[in-house]
């Protein structure tokens, strides 16, 4: 190979980490797949993107999605936003010290109750910088700022649920079985130990007229 394609090569290879650098800048929410009316633990994922620090993100929550709790992020205080109906609806992170600097990432953890429908979670998400430039992610999917998706997926019965199920159920159809049987053995057993003694006395009777009719004799 010669020097040509070796530097064409580079250049391309030069190109995809580049896109791939730029793609990754993006801010996500993790995981990217969930259940319906499920509970999930979210990472909130913010990356630098420029030469100057992240000093605060606002995270606005998808309808139906109701956030609870919040896992402490050091470095940082966070403040939320509530409906009318007293809802969480958005969560302020706001740097108490340097940020996130360039070449960083931060997480912040959220735990959520998923809504009872399969469909799309969207994350809309503000990025701020110390320069004061103020990053918005609610694009659409393959815009430069997209917002942060999640899938959410119909909540299967597992194989295990069925076969609890079924185990449950035969387990149920055993037991009415069972009570069913256990009187009819009882009585039986109750027939049988009120009928020997009656067999007995009458054999015994029967032995001493036939002693009597013997002596007589």
């Amino acid at each position: 190979m010669n020097w040509n394609k070796w530097a064409s090569s580079l250049a391309v290879a030069g190109a995809l980490l580049t896109f791939a650098g730029t793609a990754s800048a993006h801010v996500t929410v993790w995981p990217k797949e969930t259940k319906a009316n499920s509970y999930e633990r979210y990472t909130v994922r913010v990356p630098v993107e420029k030469d100057s620090n992240t000093i605060k993100v606002r995270l606005e929550f998808p309808a139906g999605v109701k956030v609870g709790t919040v896992l402490p992020a050091p470095g940082w205080t966070y403040e939320w936003e509530k409906d009318a109906d007293g809802r969480f609806k958005a969560i302020t992170w706001t740097a108490t010290a340097d940020g996130i600097k360039p070449h960083e990432f931060m997480e912040f953890g959220l735990s959520a109750k998923n809504p009872a429908e399969p469909g799309t979670l969207t994350w809309n998400a503000t990025q701020t910088y110390a320069d004061g430039t103020v990053v918005e992610w609610t694009g659409a999917a393959g815009s430069d700022t997209p917002a942060p998706t999640v899938a959410v997926k119909e909540a299967a019965q597992t194989a295990d649920d069925h076969a609890d199920e079924h185990k449950a159920a035969g387990n149920s159809g055993n037991n009415e079985a069972g009570q069913a049987a256990a009187p009819a053995a009882q009585n039986s057993s109750s027939s049988t130990g009120s009928t020997l003694p009656l067999v007995l006395s009458g054999l015994a009777l029967l032995i001493s007229v036939i002693s009597l009719f013997r002596k007589k004799a």
